[in-house]
């Protein structure tokens, strides 16, 4: 790879090779090098920029889960050595919580939930990154109700007028990567599917979903069949009934020892104006960042049906736009 050491012999072995050294071999310093001085990185609770609060923020992180490990499940990934490249990667991360912190004092109790990064990497250095975690399955694990967690973080940083806002597109900063994926057939897709859930097309589900897929969601590790998965995407749609959804980058790759699969970022913006997973409308203006990963197979339908589905949305952070528009902490 162009610009790249030769230490990696491929782009999903770099993302998964430089994760291992920063956060299992604690070489903190070695984000001097491969994050870019000014990269913009996006949560959903919030815009950050600079590879110095990288530091400090997994400094934090480790503080009070100092066993923390990031174990790659899938990098699926688009671009070149001359554009650039665009990875999307999908960790398990376990860990015990040690040390007193962002979750309060330490509980001892064990976890394990899921993340997607979407990194923008070219000549050996990321310079523009998305990044979701399942916050909400973190914190039910250590004692915490996803929704009183969010009113905990407000009450924390000063009230619904001075807490940190949730990421939202006019907090946006041009980070430098403007591609929006690859023209794959298994991308094409899977953005169909979604997009027709979204349209409220519920029936692809039980069309587009083999009977016996795997899937993981939100503070749900492991379900599976189209029960489980009309639960999770129909709770959300019919919370944010009038919401835009859009598609900002999809991925569709076939590479060998592994099925055809997909990686789609999307968003949701509107309103919270209908009963589902967030509970009774408030008129909340809400801004969802979503990421899914999508594994393809050969039963049920002549272009292939989901086998396996990772979809994450940062449950708290949504939460948290909620009660600061209802101020009820």
């Amino acid at each position: 790879m162009k610009g790249f050491s030769n230490r990696w012999k491929d782009f999903p072995d770099y993302i998964l090779g430089i994760t291992h050294e920063i956060w299992e071999e604690r070489q903190l310093r070695t984000l001097d090098h491969y994050y870019a001085e000014n990269i913009p990185m996006r949560f959903p609770s919030g815009l950050a920029q600079g590879n110095a609060g990288v530091i400090d923020g997994t400094m934090a992180t480790l503080a009070e889960f100092p066993d923390r490990q990031l174990k790659g499940e899938d990098v699926i990934w688009s671009g070149d050595e001359e554009v650039g490249y665009l990875s999307s990667h999908r960790i398990l991360t376990t860990g015990t919580h040690l040390g007193n912190g962002a979750f309060g004092e330490a509980t001892g109790q064990k976890f394990i939930i899921r993340a997607i990064a979407d990194c923008a990497a070219k000549e050996d250095t990321i310079y523009d990154e998305w990044l979701i975690r399942d916050v909400a399955g973190l914190a039910e694990q250590l004692g915490w109700d996803p929704q009183e967690y969010a009113a905990e973080m407000i009450r924390r940083e000063g009230g619904p007028e001075n807490c940190v806002r949730p990421f939202t597109p006019d907090q946006d900063v041009d980070g430098g990567y403007h591609g929006r994926g690859n023209d794959n057939i298994w991308g094409e897709r899977y953005a169909g599917i979604l997009t027709d859930i979204m349209d409220k097309r519920m029936e692809t589900i039980r069309t587009r979903y083999d009977r016996a897929c795997s899937l993981g969601y939100p503070r749900v590790m492991f379900d599976h069949g189209w029960d489980a998965a009309e639960l999770f995407w129909l709770g959300l749609r019919s919370s944010f009934p009038t919401a835009k959804f859009e598609i900002h980058h999809q991925i569709g790759r076939e590479d060998p020892m592994m099925p055809p699969r997909s990686a789609i970022r999307w968003s949701l913006t509107g309103t919270h104006s209908g009963f589902g997973t967030f509970g009774t409308p408030t008129g909340a203006d809400v801004h969802i960042m979503g990421m899914s990963h999508a594994e393809f197979g050969p039963f049920g339908h002549p272009d292939g049906t989901i086998r396996r589905e990772f979809a994450l949305i940062d449950e708290v952070a949504v939460w948290k736009q909620i009660l600061m528009h209802t101020g009820d902490i």
